[in-house]
């Protein structure tokens, strides 16, 4: 397999803070693939076998419940670590990954991840802080779901989503990659129906701009009203 390239990682904050000659160094067990549209890099509860880095594309995480239900943890975007079940100690993958549109990743086998860990104490730390903010994030998501309305929940879902991944357009601020109503319903324990109906309402109100797979929040203020519940008409 033919070298790759070190500037695919030297840009990255995850790589930031290792020479050129260690970049080069991590970059030798890795391999490139590519993932059409809807392709999963990995499924829930497969065996861990790699970690990965996503160089280019949007990747969402879905996990499974046990009586079938769909929830949408996160979305991965690029120059992100994933897949890292070796830093926590975990034989299986506990979420599925798949390409939100096509993308192309890096991937270690997982065997690597002690010794790389070891000998780049930066990538390491890096790697376990993303890990720790991601399940931080995921508390504050659980607390979400258990004491916020269902306006709230969707308000702060766009709020992250936009802040992860926005770019700003004459329209205010457009989630960078297509995200459908079902995925919304998805991310935050609730219906499309109900999904629907509020931001076809926000649209209504110029809070945001709603098109196929696309939405562009235009009144950032408004929604984190309604996401703190501070809305009182």
């Amino acid at each position: 397999m033919a070298a790759l390239d070190r500037s695919l990682i030297s840009r990255l904050p995850l790589f930031q803070g290792l020479t050129p000659d260690e970049q080069s160094e991590i970059l030798r067990d890795a391999r490139s693939s590519r993932y059409a549209k809807e392709t999963a890099i990995f499924a829930q509860e497969a065996e861990a076998h790699s970690f990965f880095v996503l160089i280019a594309g949007h990747i969402r995480v879905v996990r499974t419940t046990p009586d079938g239900q769909q929830v949408i943890a996160r979305y991965i975007s690029e120059g992100e670590v994933f897949g890292v079940a070796a830093a926590l100690g975990r034989p299986a993958y506990p979420a599925s990954a798949v390409a939100a549109v096509d993308c192309v990743v890096l991937a270690w086998p997982n065997a690597l991840w002690p010794e790389l860990a070891r000998r780049f104490p930066v990538f390491g730390a890096t790697t376990y802080r993303t890990v720790g903010n991601r399940l931080q994030e995921t508390q504050t998501r659980v607390v979400e779901m258990s004491t916020e309305q269902v306006e709230q929940r969707v308000a702060h879902a766009l709020l992250r989503l936009a802040n992860q991944t926005g770019r700003k357009t004459d329209n205010g601020i457009e989630i960078d990659f297509p995200i459908s109503r079902q995925d919304i319903a998805e991310m935050t324990g609730t219906t499309l129906h109900t999904v629907s109906r509020l931001l076809s309402r926000w649209e209504d109100v110029g809070i945001i701009v709603s098109g196929r797979q696309k939405v562009t929040v235009k009144d950032a203020h408004r929604l984190v009203v309604l996401a703190d519940n501070r809305d009182k008409r």
